[in-house]
């Protein structure tokens, strides 16, 4: 791992560490320590959203033209400016700009930091990449929000900007490592989308990309019916269906990112020589089995220790299609993305991420509090489309984007004076002419084998 990766890794956990340190503790903050009430504390969360919604659609051209590190600069200072600004905040009005500074602060770093870890990566390394960036990512929060909560008192908001302020420390930290990181060009910006067309011919390009259409529905799907629910739907089935406790949602949630820390880098010896859409595919059996555990919890006729047992196995078998997703979807974003629009490409699907972040808890919420059994067999059905959508794509990827180690693709060489500094190299082997248009067709003329 060169130089650079490691800087944007440890960056990368850094911050994660910093939003662990107050996101699950933000309601509480703006409900009860600041007096402001639940509205408010609900306005607060959905400002957080919705900012994320109105940058992301920008942010992608911003890096394909100036690149993600300057991007990632300015995403870190806006959102340590969110982070002490929300620390402070005694009114509603404060509390919900501090917001919205913090969310779309916090959303542009998402596409940067992957724009970031393609740049220094290659095809045949960049599963593992991404792979230990999540992996890092889950442990910052982890330990973030364990930390966070030895130190938050509800009756105090000193504790509170004590918080808030360890956050925004956080973020200038990682600013301080992007504005001091040197990154292997892996080409994008000579060739980006040029400024005076607005990002419209990139868009159209990105839309006209079959597979990349097809992989932002499975998508959707995927943090509609997962990440979508951790927090709300299922959190509302497990407390009112299977009468779990309030410290067991804890206990769910920590053993979802026990699985992650542990099974990463186990699993990823078995994933990253395989078909990324089979991959796929098995996650979503997986999910479906984990949602059918969770029925069982709340409707089988056990004890509460088996309920509770199950509703936490429910969360760990989660956390084993999440280590399974890490190294397989974010590269597969980033090698469908032709030169010049790789930022706009992890943009467009970090927007579908947070599309389906938003109306997950949305739908999931009412439906888990009152229609029990309808909400686990829905849920149940979505993660069987997860399978279904993935097996479909699979065909329009060529062997290089379904399984990088069995085919030859775009290599970066790095020139021998850049080893220590990692000074911009651009050597780019190139791809065979099939490769090139079905990168941005989404046609496969050669699909890769099993």
């Amino acid at each position: 791992m060169g130089m650079a990766m490691r800087r944007i890794q440890v960056g990368s956990a850094l911050s994660a560490f910093g939003i662990g340190f107050t996101v699950p503790f933000l309601y509480v903050y703006v409900a009860q320590t600041r007096d402001l009430g639940a509205g408010a504390a609900g306005l607060v969360l959905a400002v957080f959203a919705v900012a994320a919604l109105v940058v992301l659609p920008f942010v992608g051209r911003a890096i394909d033209r100036r690149g993600p590190l300057p991007v990632l600069v300015v995403a870190s200072l806006l959102s340590a400016a969110g982070a002490m600004a929300l620390g402070f905040s005694t009114s509603e009005i404060a509390a919900l700009a501090s917001a919205a500074l913090l969310g779309a602060g916090t959303a542009v770093m998402a596409p940067a930091l992957a724009t970031m870890v393609v740049w220094c990566s290659t095809p045949q390394t960049r599963t593992r990449s991404f792979a230990t960036q999540f992996f890092l990512q889950n442990l910052g929060l982890g330990i973030g929000g364990l930390a966070g909560g030895q130190l938050v008192d509800e009756h105090d908001p000193s504790s509170f900007v004590l918080l808030f302020s360890i956050e925004a420390a956080m973020f200038l930290v990682l600013a301080a490592i992007a504005a001091s990181t040197r990154l292997p060009h892996a080409g994008g910006i000579s060739e980006a989308v040029p400024a005076g067309d607005g990002g419209k011919r990139g868009m159209r390009s990105l839309l006209k990309d079959r597979a990349m259409v097809q992989l932002s529905v499975l998508g959707f799907v995927i943090f509609f019916a997962c990440y979508g629910q951790f927090d709300s739907g299922l959190a509302a089935y497990g407390v009112d269906a299977a009468g779990v406790s309030a410290s067991t949602l804890g206990v769910a949630l920590a053993a979802n990112t026990a699985v992650i820390v542990v099974a990463q880098f186990a699993v990823l010896k078995l994933v990253e020589r395989r078909r990324r859409s089979r991959v796929i595919a098995l996650v979503g059996l997986i999910w479906a089995f984990a949602w059918a555990v969770a029925g069982f919890a709340g409707l089988g006729h056990g004890s509460q220790a088996m309920a509770t047992a199950a509703f936490i196995s429910t969360y760990g078998l989660f956390g084993l299609g999440e280590s399974m997703l890490s190294p397989t979807v974010a590269p597969l974003v980033a090698d469908l993305a032709p030169d010049g629009m790789v930022g706009q490409y992890n943009s467009a699907f970090a927007l579908v991420k947070q599309l389906a972040l938003a109306v997950g808890p949305a739908i999931g919420g009412p439906m888990a509090a009152s229609l029990h059994t309808p909400y686990i067999l829905t849920f149940l059905l979505f993660s069987l489309v997860i399978t279904v959508l993935a097996l479909r794509i699979g065909p329009r990827l060529t062997a290089a984007q379904d399984r990088p180690y069995g085919a030859k693709s775009r290599v970066v060489a790095i020139s021998p004076a850049a080893e220590g500094g990692l000074i911009p190299a651009a050597e780019e082997a190139p791809l065979p002419l099939d490769a090139r248009e079905s990168s941005t067709t989404g046609e496969n003329p050669a699909p890769a084998g099993i």
